[in-house]
C-alpha cells in the first residue's frame, strides 16, 4: 500500500481500521465442528489484514455462520500490509492462489486488481441493494459490482462543538459566507473559532481533502479528468479548499498554539469548549469517546462548507470490502456467497456493530448503529439519506502527491499563499502520476 498523505492521515486518525495488504501470511484458526474443522464439509478461508479490527470482526462472523450452517468450516487468514504486499496480493489473483474470500480497499485502488478480470461480479445478490450509491461506486468496475462493506464509513468534516453554538445561539452553516459569520461570533465571545494541530501535520490537510465532494458537486468530472490530468489544483473548484485555508488564517480563526498543537490535544479542546470548530476525520470521535466520553454528546458534525449552499456536500471515506476471486468456483463459490449474504444479515451486522469502532453511518442499509453510537453520526446519516454525499478522491482516481500536508501547514501558517501552494501540488503529483503509468502525463 502506497504511503500517500491521505493514507497517512488515515493511518493516523484513531479508528481506523484499514485493511491492510498482505505482506506474509499467518493462520488465525479453524472455526468449525470438531478438532479444528468439519471433515465431512467444505472449507472456505478469508484473508483479513491483521491489523486494525476486521479480523477479530470476521473470527466472530465465521463462528457465527458455521453455527448456522455446520457444514461449512470457515478458516481466518491473516497477513500484514506492505508495498510487497501489493505485489503479493496481485499475484495471488493472477495465479489462481487467492483464498475463497478476501479482504481489501474499495476505491481506486480496488481497480489496480483488474476486478473485471480477476472478482466474482456480485450484482445479483439480493444484498447490492441496500448498499448506498457511494459504496456501489466504490466497489465496482467498467462491468459488475464485486465487493460488500466491512464496517462504516467515515467523512471529513467540520466537529463543532454544540455547547457553544446553543449558548451564541448559531446556526450549522451551510455557505462558507455563514461559515465566516460563525467564526467572527465564536472570535468575539473568546473562543478558538477553529482548531487547527500543524504538530500533527497531516491534520491540516482536510481543508483540502474534505472539500472534495464540493468540488465534484460542480464538476462530476473531475476526478476522471484530474486523473487524465485536465484538471488541477490552480484552478476553481479545487483551488477553494486551499483558499478557505488561508482566509481562516488571515482572520486569525485559528488557536495562538495552532503550530505546535497534537491531534489528542485538538480534540480535547474541541470537547472541553475551549474551541468550537475542528476540521478532521469524523472517526475521530472515537478518541473522544475514550478520553472525554461525558463531552460526547456536545459533539456534532457539518460538511465542510461551500461558496454556495446548493453545492455544500459531505465527503465520505467508504468502508474497505470482502471480495471473492474468480478461482473460487463451484460449492466453495456458494459457500462464499452464502458468507457475505451474512455479513450483510442482521446477525452480521450485530457482529460488526459489537466488534468494530463506527466513526459514521453504514454504507448499507441492512445495517443499523447501535443505540449508543455517538449523536454526531445521525448528522451524518442526514448527508448519506439526502444525496448530498460523494466519495473522497482517492476511492476515485489512485493520483495523490506526498506534499499535501506540507503545503497546507504552510497555507494555514501564513507562509505561502494558496495558488502558489496548489502550484506545487500539482507539480508534486506528476512524479507519481508517471510512476504509476497513468496515460496523459
Amino acid at each position: 500500500m502506497k504511503n500517500s498523505p491521505t493514507r497517512r492521515l488515515l493511518l493516523g486518525t484513531v479508528g481506523v481500521a484499514a485493511l491492510a495488504l498482505p505482506l506474509a501470511s499467518c493462520s488465525v484458526g479453524s472455526i468449525g465442528g470438531g478438532d479444528g474443522g468439519n471433515a465431512d464439509g467444505l472449507e472456505i478461508s478469508v484473508l483479513i489484514a491483521s491489523s486494525g479490527e476486521g479480523a477479530e470482526t470476521i473470527q466472530a462472523m465465521g463462528e457465527a455462520f458455521t453455527a448456522a450452517n455446520p457444514d461449512i468450516t470457515v478458516t481466518v487468514e491473516t497477513q500484514p500490509g506492505g508495498g510487497e504486499g501489493d505485489n503479493l496480493m496481485k499475484t495471488k489473483l493472477s495465479t489462481g492462489e487467492m483464498n475463497t474470500i478476501f479482504g481489501y480497499n474499495s476505491g481506486s485502488q480496488l481497480q489496480g486488481l483488474k476486478p473485471d478480470e480477476n472478482l466474482v461480479d456480485l450484482s445479483d445478490e439480493p444484498w447490492v441493494a441496500d448498499l448506498t450509491e457511494d459504496m456501489k461506486t466504490v466497489v465496482s468496475g467498467e462491468n459488475g459490482l464485486y465487493g460488500t462493506p466491512l464496517g462504516a464509513s467515515f467523512g471529513g468534516a467540520v466537529l463543532y462543538n454544540k455547547a457553544i453554538y446553543e449558548e451564541l445561539g448559531l446556526e450549522v452553516p451551510q455557505d462558507w459566507a455563514s461559515f465566516a459569520a460563525n467564526n467572527e461570533a465564536i472570535k468575539e465571545a473568546g473562543y478558538d473559532a477553529v482548531i487547527q494541530s500543524y504538530g500533527d501535520p497531516w491534520t491540516s490537510q482536510l481543508w483540502v481533502l474534505g472539500d472534495f465532494a464540493n468540488v465534484a458537486a460542480q464538476d462530476p468530472e473531475w476526478a476522471a479528468e484530474y486523473t487524465a490530468n485536465n484538471r488541477s489544483y490552480t484552478e476553481q473548484p479545487a483551488l477553494q479548499g486551499l483558499l478557505n485555508q488561508q482566509e481562516a488564517a488571515e482572520s486569525e480563526w485559528f488557536n495562538e498554539d495552532y503550530a505546535s498543537v497534537l491531534y489528542d490535544d485538538a480534540l480535547a479542546k474541541l470537547a472541553n469548549g475551549e474551541g468550537a470548530h475542528y476540521p478532521i476525520l469524523t472517526n475521530a470521535i472515537s478518541a473522544i469517546a475514550q478520553n472525554t466520553p461525558d463531552k460526547v454528546e456536545d459533539i456534532g458534525v457539518f460538511a465542510l462548507p461551500a461558496q454556495n449552499a446548493e453545492d455544500t456536500r459531505l465527503s465520505i471515506w467508504l468502508p474497505n470490502a470482502l471480495y471473492i476471486p474468480t478461482s473460487t468456483e463451484g460449492e466453495e463459490l456458494e459457500a462464499a456467497k452464502k458468507f457475505l449474504e451474512f455479513v450483510n444479515s442482521p446477525e452480521g451486522c450485530e457482529i460488526q456493530n459489537e466488534y468494530l469502532t463506527p466513526g459514521g453511518p453504514y454504507a448499507t442499509s441492512a445495517c443499523t448503529l447501535p443505540d449508543d453510537a455517538p449523536p454526531m453520526i445521525d448528522d451524518m446519516q442526514a448527508y448519506v439519506d439526502g444525496g448530498l454525499s460523494a466519495p473522497a478522491l482517492e476511492f476515485l482516481s489512485p493520483i495523490k502527491g506526498p506534499a499535501l500536508e506540507q503545503l497546507t501547514v504552510e497555507v494555514g501558517s501564513g507562509i505561502t499563499t494558496a495558488e502558489k501552494a496548489a502550484a506545487e501540488y500539482d507539480a508534486d503529483v506528476v512524479k507519481q502520476a508517471k510512476q504509476l503509468g497513468i496515460d496523459g502525463w
